[in-house]
């Protein structure tokens, strides 16, 4: 058996062990980005579903004819995207976490019209009013997430955060745990190969993982 395959079992365990009774456990993104097919195929071929990209062109080289030949395969889009982009993004992909301003959420209203195909999308909160990260921040965020669900028609189905590095992660997961109820939204995209088992423990959906699956990046 592949190591990524073996890997990926492994988290799945851990994953059992650590959730809350009566809990769900989260969705594992393998996190493929820079990663080629050799090291991706043995996890489609196992039947993981849920793969996640950062570049819109490495994805639409590496994906587009994979896609057809694994109806169950889901793409999530994980990094930032430019606007001018968004005409690739909407038929490859099938999740995107990472809506961060509304130019792109307009661009993305306008494209899911032209190609009749909506995805699932989630907003990136800046918990920490990080400069160097992207995210809407909190005082913004109500106003931002009905302009999106209500004037937009965007399937809004979560929100995500990249917490600070600085402190406890699991406040800012707790945090955006509150945020998502108060907005009734079912998804949290929360936590990577450092901090997954805490993101689940606060009810993470989805989980970002990469070289805890593939190894190490080049």
């Amino acid at each position: 058996m592949h190591s990524s395959v073996l890997n990926l079992i492994d988290i799945k365990n851990k994953l059992n062990v650590s959730i809350k009774e009566n809990q769900k456990i989260p969705e594992i993104i393998a996190v493929s980005k820079t990663f080629s097919l050799e090291k991706i195929i043995p996890l489609l071929d196992y039947g993981h579903k849920n793969f996640g990209e950062n570049k819109i062109q490495e994805a639409l080289s590496k994906w587009s004819e994979v896609k057809n030949n694994y109806q169950d395969l889901k793409l999530h889009m994980l990094g930032k995207v430019q606007t001018n982009k968004v005409k690739f993004l909407i038929p490859l992909f099938d999740y995107l976490h990472s809506l961060d301003n509304l130019k792109l959420a307009e661009k993305i209203s306008k494209e899911e019209i032209k190609k009749n195909k909506k995805i699932k999308i989630f907003i990136q909160v800046n918990l920490g009013e990080e400069e160097q990260k992207n995210g809407i921040s909190l005082k913004n965020l109500e106003n931002f997430y009905k302009e999106c669900k209500i004037n937009l028609n965007l399937d809004i189905v979560g929100l995500m955060c990249l917490p600070p590095k600085e402190g406890e992660p699991e406040k800012f997961f707790e945090q955006l745990k509150e945020y998502s109820i108060r907005y009734d939204l079912s998804e949290l995209s929360m936590g990577m190969s450092n901090d997954f088992d805490i993101a689940s423990k606060c009810g993470s959906t989805f989980i970002r993982i990469g070289t805890k699956i593939f190894g190490s990046r080049t």
